[in-house]
């Protein structure tokens, strides 16, 4: 194999992950809207795609594992694989949040405890770490992957509030009488939500591992993985 042909394959592996990346966000954006529409065919089918998201997986995890076999990669080109491999690993579990997104919409009944812009906030908070994040893996930006790491605080913030509003409402409706119907209603009501802002809080965690990873993929300095 020649040197240019090693090259070749390590910008198809560069862009197979982009490629990737940009199918689970778009998923992302969909579950999304599809759960704010309450649009439980919608979310139906988006769950269905999980599959291919892991068959990519898969087989970019196999061309990995093939240029570390079969070549003998400098620091530089070595840093970009493993740093790949870790990424793929993040954008799958992403996917995995978006199959939970959606089977959340389809136990959406009732009325919102956390209402429709406050949620969209803190998912489009969420999609706009993953598409910077990928963005910075595709430009080699150890600044701007920075930056995104800083990020994760703010989402960290916003979820800890949307929780409290969720926790706090429970607390108000506890001091109700309510039948043993309106109890489990609200039960799956508030365990919806909660769910739905932990899967977003981790979505911000995988890309901010996106973004650390960029980070020793340019500068070979493991501070933040």
């Amino acid at each position: 194999m020649t040197r240019k042909s090693y090259a070749e394959q390590l910008e198809d592996l560069r862009e197979n992950v982009l490629n990737m990346g940009k199918t689970v966000h778009e998923r992302l954006d969909q579950a999304l809207e599809a759960m704010i529409q309450v649009d439980v065919e919608w979310a139906d089918e988006i769950g269905k795609g999980d599959d291919q998201i892991d068959e990519t997986y898969v087989d970019i995890e196999r061309k990995c594992s093939d240029l570390l076999a079969l070549q003998q990669p400098v620091a530089s080109d070595l840093r970009l694989i493993t740093a790949s491999f870790k990424i793929i690993t993040d954008i799958e579990r992403i996917g995995d949040k978006v199959v939970n997104l959606t089977d959340y919409t389809k136990l959406i009944k009732d009325k919102r405890i956390l209402d429709q812009e406050d949620m969209l906030k803190l998912g489009n908070f969420a999609s706009r770490m993953l598409e910077d994040a990928l963005e910075c893996y595709n430009l080699q930006s150890a600044e701007d992957a920075r930056e995104i790491v800083e990020r994760d605080d703010d989402m960290d913030q916003m979820c800890e509030k949307s929780t409290n509003k969720i926790l706090g409402h429970l607390i108000e409706k506890e001091s109700e009488t309510l039948d043993t119907e309106e109890a489990t209603r609200l039960g799956q009501q508030v365990s919806t939500e909660l769910l739905t802002i932990r899967d977003l809080e981790r979505v911000a965690d995988h890309a901010t591992n996106i973004a650390a990873r960029t980070i020793y993929l340019v500068t070979s300095t493991r501070e933040l993985i």
